[in-house]
């Protein structure tokens, strides 16, 4: 979700833990076992990474500072630990998702206001991090609450996904929409932050179940038809336009791709069509493919990058 990351820039460590993340996820939930340990354990390592710049970037003067906390690309941090997180819950390490529930919940209550006070009008697709970031934390207390019977973490979540879907809706009022056109990968975001709120109503709703309440079934399918729009309307302007080479941004493409297949497998579950269970296996592979591109792209740029220092 890196907006402010080009090419030329410092790779996108945020973005590269959230796509990384979600990719190994959807691989569990497609039954790659093997697959997810691997892609778990270049998370966990990007994660360090990204913790570690995070905490460098936010040091110096008040100016800088200032202008770091207010970026909406700093809530890479919050979304990509929620992300690590649920991967770790795969494996039944709780009590270190725990422990990344309590540092997302810091961070965000500390950045998302400063983000939201400085958005202007003609959002670049790195904004929608404002809802993504904010729909991380449901998805990974949700699924806390589910693994743990502790059911009154559903509270909070369910006022979180509300706010999410909130602040989808701000941004997208003013969201440059020629980014589907001319965005460099973050545009994207458009339809992952809409797929990871899915996502976040099929974890509250498995937590609060069985049976699924209805409400929450039927707000997640309609959530998730607008990101499979949004999805297809993406990929046409992609084929419109295409944009090859490597930029830093197009961690954010892959976000998006890993996310809609997670978040379609899962409500294909929780709504018992298995149809869409197996749409969102379909969409693993992209997802998958994309992501091996850009890491190689990324890759190649830190070789170049370190040859012509």
């Amino acid at each position: 979700m890196s907006g402010g990351e080009s090419a030329r820039g410092p790779q996108p460590w945020g973005a590269m833990v959230m796509a990384t993340g979600i990719v190994s996820v959807a691989l569990d939930l497609a039954g790659f076992t093997g697959a997810t340990r691997v892609l778990l354990a270049v998370t966990a390592v990007l994660w360090v990474v990204m913790a570690v710049s995070f905490g460098l970037r936010l040091r110096g003067g008040r100016d800088r500072r200032r202008r770091e906390e207010s970026s909406p690309v700093t809530l890479t941090m919050v979304a990509g630990t929620g992300v690590f997180g649920v991967g770790l819950l795969l494996f039944k390490r709780e009590v270190a998702a725990e422990a990344l529930l309590a540092l997302m919940v810091v961070v965000w209550a500390v950045l998302l206001p400063q983000v939201v006070r400085h958005l202007k009008r003609r959002l670049p697709g790195s904004a929608y991090l404002v809802a993504v970031s904010t729909q991380s934390l449901v998805v990974l207390s949700s699924t806390l609450s589910k693994q743990l019977s502790v059911r009154w973490l559903l509270w909070p979540a369910g006022a979180l996904l509300a706010l999410g879907l909130v602040l989808y809706v701000f941004v997208l009022s003013r969201f440059d929409f020629g980014q589907l056109l001319d965005g460099a990968g973050d545009h994207w975001v458009l339809a992952g932050a809409l797929s990871i709120s899915a996502l976040a109503c099929a974890k509250l709703a498995l937590a609060a179940g069985p049976p699924a309440p209805r409400p929450l079934e039927w707000l997640m399918l309609t959530i998730l038809s607008v990101a499979f729009t949004w999805y297809v309307l993406l990929l046409c302007a992609e084929i419109r336009r295409p944009r090859p080479g490597y930029d830093g941004r197009r961690w954010s493409t892959v976000f998006p791709l890993g996310m809609t297949a997670a978040a379609a497998m899962t409500a294909g579950t929780v709504a018992g069509l298995h149809w869409l269970n197996v749409l969102g296996r379909v969409l693993l592979w992209p997802a998958l493919a994309v992501w091996a591109v850009v890491a190689v792209g990324a890759v190649r740029h830190a070789a170049a990058s370190r040859t012509s220092a």
